[in-house]
């Protein structure tokens, strides 16, 4: 039995990642505010969870947790893919609690879930994966997406940590780069302003030019290659070449 779960599984990706598993027989357990439409069945669990609330993790999942690792499943996998792109801004424009919940959901959030990850399920036995889903944001600079790009760049490193410390042959983490996707965070960015986000130009042209892909292709790709292909403890992978993992 293999096992995954999926956090911001309430839409866009997440849900898309949710269906494509479900329809190769995985065991999924949704993470999120809601459970999307659609999404049932005897393979199919959720436990609700505001991520934004970091020190409510554990208690909110735990159970969870507890329940898919009482399944005793051959292989299972967190992949951390919750993230929000608000607030939109230069620096100067964000105050403390706007700061405060965009990291919380985009970075602490995913420390917090893989720490309980490695808790509940610590036998080596097992084969578990981590996946961190990253944005090229991780290593451009965006002006108006401070918040954003740091929090996805800390994610990184984390997979790169988590690579250090788990040296189980039985486990990997890695991060992935999925590439833009036509998803609600693709339409936030559309609709600022220049003063907001300077380039907001790039996200319109992303749209008109046709160069976003859907949620349900890219989730059948992320899905075959990533969260149940062959990968490399430690790397991160961006789209559309996801065969490969990006050099360092």
């Amino acid at each position: 039995m293999r096992c995954v779960i999926v956090t911001g599984v309430s839409r866009g990706l997440g849900a898309a990642l949710a269906r494509v598993l479900l329809e190769r027989d995985v065991v999924v357990l949704g993470v999120g505010r809601s459970s999307p439409a659609g999404l049932e069945g005897e393979r199919y669990r959720f436990a609700a969870c505001d991520l934004a609330d970091v020190a409510g993790i554990d208690a909110a999942l735990a159970p969870a947790f507890g329940a898919i690792a009482g399944l005793a499943p051959r292989s299972v996998c967190l992949v951390n893919n919750a993230a929000t792109v608000e607030p939109v801004g230069l620096v100067a424009m964000h105050d403390g609690t706007g700061i405060a919940r965009s990291l919380a959901v985009n970075l602490a959030a995913p420390v917090a879930l893989s720490a309980l990850f490695l808790r509940a399920f610590a036998d080596s036995a097992v084969e578990r994966r981590i996946v961190n889903v990253s944005s090229g944001a991780a290593h451009s600079a965006i002006a108006g997406e401070s918040l954003y790009c740091a929090a996805k760049a800390g994610l990184e490193m984390l997979t790169k940590v988590l690579a250090a410390e788990v040296r189980d042959a039985t486990f990997r983490a890695v991060s992935l780069r999925p590439g833009v996707i036509d998803t609600d965070m693709q339409t936030v960015m559309r609709a600022q302003d220049e003063r907001t986000l300077p380039g907001v130009a790039m996200f319109r042209d992303f749209k008109a030019s046709g160069r976003l892909a859907t949620a349900e292709d890219a989730a059948l790709r992320i899905v075959e290659r990533i969260v149940l292909g062959n990968v490399r403890n430690g790397a991160t992978y961006a789209w559309p070449d996801l065969d490969r993992p990006l050099p360092g």
